[in-house]
């Protein structure tokens, strides 16, 4: 079971969202703009990336210029950030038991997948 960490407006999402589809493997969408992940869903993600809160950030998404995240150095702060403002979690996500990846490029959900 692959989940998938979804923004149906985002083309490098449907992309690999698409791929997941034409390998037939069981899907779980979850649409994290719709419902946003919790605190302890974002540090759970957070460990199985091995990234840090900023590195799953959009860094260039007005909203984080808006809140000026760049000046904030507390990991707790910048994770309530995600949690509140889900539009600045970078996309996609895959999920596969204790190992993730953000899927950009593409080629990288094709490797995650392999």
């Amino acid at each position: 079971m692959t989940t998938i960490w979804h923004n149906p407006k985002c083309s490098k999402s449907r992309e690999a969202l698409k791929l997941l589809e034409e390998r037939g493997e069981g899907i779980e969408v979850f649409k994290y703009l719709e419902t946003a992940p919790s605190r302890e869903e974002i540090v759970t993600l957070l460990a199985k990336l091995g990234l840090s809160a900023r590195e799953l950030m959009r860094t260039k998404e007005d909203l984080y210029k808006e809140l000026a995240l760049a000046t904030v150095e507390e990991e707790s702060v910048l994770i309530d950030s995600l949690v509140e403002h889900p539009k600045l979690i970078e996309r996609p996500i895959l999920i596969q038991g204790n190992r993730a990846i953000i899927g950009r490029p593409v080629e990288r959900v094709i490797e995650f997948l392999s």
